[in-house]
């Protein structure tokens, strides 16, 4: 109702427009605006209903491929945030095997450091147990080395006493 009495009324506006007062010029322009306003309403009948139908259609084929963007959106969105949270827990588990290696690191030092110290230790028993066995040798030929001199030469009669102190005196 509200759009044929806005049709109408902008049909007729030409005419108030165009009218004077003054011996006015008998045209057919009102035929021609009533022509008009009939025409336009039989289109109008004609064509609404498919006219409301096209632009239903086009709006809910809009509606169907926004809604199919928006999945797309959210589909991406939702991998992306997996992505997110594996790139978090990789960086969290490449912090604890960095941590995990460090650790490892200090720890074979110090067995390491525990072994060489150890090493050190043996290394300086066997070498005063070594000298300790050299020294004993070297005494043991020097002292058979005297005894045989002294066994050997006939001039020197000595006692098994003056012997031994003799002995004792060179070992020391």
């Amino acid at each position: 109702m509200k759009k044929t009495l806005l049709l109408s009324i902008l049909a007729f506006a030409p005419l108030a427009l165009f009218a004077s007062s003054e011996g006015a010029v008998e045209t057919d322009i009102i035929q021609r605006t009533v022509n008009f306003v009939i025409f336009a309403a039989i289109l109008w009948y004609l064509l609404a209903d498919k006219i409301k139908a096209y632009f239903a259609g086009r709006t809910l084929e809009i509606q169907s491929e926004l809604d199919k963007v928006q999945d797309t959106l959210n589909a991406s969105q939702a991998k992306f945030d997996e992505v997110k949270k594996q790139l978090d827990d990789a960086k969290i588990l490449a912090a604890e095997i960095v941590e995990d290696a460090k650790e490892d690191i200090n720890s074979v030092k110090t067995k390491v450091i525990a072994a060489v110290d150890a090493e050190i230790v043996n290394l300086g028993k066997n070498f005063d147990s070594k000298i300790e066995v050299e020294t004993r040798k070297a005494k043991k030929e020097i002292v058979s080395e005297i005894l045989e001199e002294l066994l050997n030469s006939d001039s020197l009669s000595m006692s098994e006493e003056e012997l031994a102190n003799l002995v004792i005196k060179k070992v020391a």
